[in-house]
């Protein structure tokens, strides 16, 4: 894979941070899986996360958090460092507020490349991924009262969609669907892996051969 390459795909086919507003929509949902979930007329709120991909000769990997066991909510799940937007933030202000906050990630270390897909999630969140690009491994410190792991999963691996598959839980005596990216031991669904599906389809498309692709990245 050429990291030039694949910087230059990002570029791209996501949207500029510059054309971010608070009305931009969601373009994915967890409703996608589940079309009679879907309330009328809901209020989102807005959140932000930063998609840290980082970008060695060793390879590229996407820095990713195991949520603290202490939490009220998502009690140990895999996400991306962010949260939602305080009073007269960006999408970007919040993204990388909320790394430097989850896990100490200098914000000087992150080219922001664009924003991905806007996602509404169940619980009533309008999430807008932004994708930094990093060039070495960054040093990080979790902060114990949010995050109890920070670790990589590699890129190829994410953006595999063998990779990829669809899961469900009962709920209310109801199945609901999800996308779920399981890596080893760490089982990365809900939110985090329908963002990365999103972002799969952006740079490859939902059916393209991710091998073929990364051969054009190389030219």
């Amino acid at each position: 894979m050429s990291l030039d390459g694949l910087r230059a795909r990002l570029i791209e086919n996501l949207d500029p941070v510059a054309d971010w507003t608070p009305q931009r929509g969601p373009a994915r949902s967890d409703y996608d899986l589940n079309p009679g979930w879907r309330p009328a007329g809901a209020t989102l709120r807005a959140a932000a996360v930063l998609v840290p991909i980082i970008a060695t000769n060793e390879g590229v990997s996407v820095l990713m958090t195991r949520r603290a066991d202490t939490l009220a909510s998502h009690t140990g799940q895999i996400a991306f460092p962010g949260g939602r937007l305080d009073p007269g933030e960006t999408a970007l202000d919040a993204a990388l507020r909320e790394a430097w906050e989850e896990v100490a990630l200098n914000r000087a270390d992150v080219e922001v490349l664009g924003l991905g897909d806007a996602y509404q999630s169940g619980t009533g969140f309008l999430i807008t991924p932004v994708i930094g690009w990093l060039t070495q491994r960054p040093e990080t410190t979790p902060s114990p009262d949010e995050v109890a792991e920070v670790f990589e999963i590699p890129w190829e691996f994410l953006m595999d969609l063998s990779n990829h598959r669809r899961d469900s839980l009962e709920r209310d005596g109801l199945q609901r669907w999800f996308w779920a990216v399981p890596y080893g031991e760490r089982y990365v669904w809900g939110v985090t892996a329908g963002i990365i599906r999103g972002l799969r389809a952006r740079l490859y498309g939902d059916d393209s051969d991710i091998e073929a692709a990364a051969s054009e990245d190389a030219a």
